[in-house]
């Protein structure tokens, strides 16, 4: 098992003012400018779990580095109660899905720069209760001068709190 660094993008960003050109008060696209890959077997607009390209490549290459295989683990992707807004999030990898997990493959053919795994899907997993307030989510990752880690644009999050890591629902 290994930790993924994390940083979350939730609520906030929607609330934030679009840039001039646009009305007041309209908020800004937290997707805009981005690659969203769709799971496989899932509609653009069925309410799951989706990732970014720069997500999709930051997980291979961290699978790579912790040894754990595209055919027999995958990212588990959840929340926990705590933290400062009531529910945290927390990802890590798993050697397996659990029985009642829902099961997202991303990327089949999709080649990245620097892939480790030559277009192999990953897999992510959801325990039930986490996708009660994951469905409909993003996850992204950033890497800046300020920060590096995986963002969660999480539309079921109504206030989150200055650490970055806690949402409330």
């Amino acid at each position: 098992m290994a930790f993924v660094g994390l940083q979350t993008e939730t609520s906030r960003s929607a609330q934030r003012e679009a840039p001039s050109g646009h009305a007041p008060g309209q908020a800004k696209d937290p997707l805009a400018g981005m690659t969203v890959l769709t799971a496989e077997g899932q509609e653009p607009a069925q309410k799951g779990i989706q990732i970014t390209a720069t997500a999709l490549k930051r997980i291979r290459l961290a699978m790579a580095k912790e040894n754990v295989s595209p055919d027999q683990g995958g990212l588990r992707v959840g929340i926990q109660g705590g933290g400062c807004s009531g529910l945290s999030y927390n990802i890590r990898f798993d050697s397996t899905p659990h029985e009642r997990d829902r099961v997202y493959s991303f990327g089949a053919g999709v080649e990245t720069l620097g892939d480790p795994s030559n277009g192999a899907p990953i897999r992510v997993f959801v325990d039930p209760k986490s996708f009660i307030y994951l469905h409909g989510m993003v996850l992204d990752y950033e890497e800046s001068l300020m920060r590096q880690g995986f963002n969660f644009i999480n539309p079921n999050s109504t206030k989150s709190c200055g650490c970055g890591s806690s949402f409330m629902a």
